[in-house]
């Protein structure tokens, strides 16, 4: 922090703003926003891995494999995403504790579940009381991140589903007649096909995907909403150097130009994806590609 911080109260005006907007709390504010940035960063690909296995699963030739994929894409589709994060992420962490506490705890005689209360011996907690801080935080980040990736894959699944069906069928068919095995033709000739279908939908759950990143709030991470609300509360002297009233309405204004400029900067990309996926394809922005290329 700058020398002249030192003392908050002698500071006016903008100096005094300057401090404040650099305190070390402010400082993990502004780094919450690469925790965001960086979760999507990875769930989206992740994501996108359990929806085309699902999508493939509920395709499959096999009843059991079929079965599993559509129960996957039918029962995470069915259920509220903030139930679903509440549940899932309590339950994966005890279903890790539990399976941990058998193995390093073999001689434990009392029960792990005491009325409402999950007990489990010290060295089974994930993670370990006596790691640091970082380790609880990058505990946190990978569980939602796999929470997320769960609940966002089953709806790309359903989108992969629908587009590897709306392929048309000869192009299979004469896939077949060339002498191509099904894996061939699925790998050569649908999947490179199934995209320019996919992407609408998965534009949209790529929109709905930013939109539920508040909800690591609810995960224990502490993200942008958390530190805007922590912030943006009434503080008094008596409890910080930087005593304010009711600034809540600021911050999450930051936070709504934040993810309007975020969201625009998505459309952007995804109007030039969509483009180039175009490009040779069946589809009305591919025949006016062609026509157009025709006139030139």
């Amino acid at each position: 922090m700058f020398a002249y911080c030192s003392d908050p109260a002698v500071l006016e005006g903008l100096s005094w703003l300057s401090c404040y907007l650099t305190t070390g709390k402010h400082m993990a504010f502004y780094t919450s926003f690469g925790t965001v940035l960086l979760l999507l960063a990875v769930t989206a690909p992740t994501a996108l891995a359990f929806g085309l296995g699902g999508a493939m699963a509920a395709r499959a030739r096999f009843f059991a494999l079929r079965w599993v994929g559509k129960a996957y894409i039918s029962v995470v589709r069915g259920v509220p995403d903030i139930a679903f994060f509440l549940f899932f992420v309590i339950a994966l962490d005890q279903g890790i504790e539990w399976m941990r506490h058998k193995v390093k705890c073999p001689d434990w005689t009392e029960p792990v579940r005491q009325g409402n209360e999950f007990l489990v011996c010290d060295l089974a907690k994930m993670p370990l009381s006596t790691s640091p801080q970082w380790v609880h935080e990058i505990y946190g980040f990978w569980v939602a991140v796999f929470t997320f990736a769960i609940v966002f894959g089953a709806f790309a699944a359903n989108v992969l589903f629908g587009a590897m069906s709306a392929v048309p069928r000869p192009q299979l068919e004469t896939a077949e007649a060339y002498g191509m095995t099904p894996r061939q033709s699925f790998w050569r000739i649908l999947m490179p096909q199934m995209w320019i279908y996919a992407l609408p939908g998965l534009s949209n759950l790529w929109m709905v995907l930013i939109k539920a990143t508040p909800l690591l709030f609810l995960l224990g991470v502490e993200d942008i909403v958390f530190w805007a609300r922590e912030l943006g509360a009434s503080k008094t002297a008596r409890f910080t150097d930087y005593p304010h009233g009711d600034w809540r309405m600021w911050y999450f204004f930051a936070l709504l130009v934040f993810y309007l400029l975020f969201t625009r900067a998505s459309e952007i990309a995804l109007t030039r994806l969509t483009k180039r996926l175009s490009h040779g394809q069946a589809t009305l922005d591919g025949e006016a590609q062609r026509k157009a290329g025709s006139a030139a």
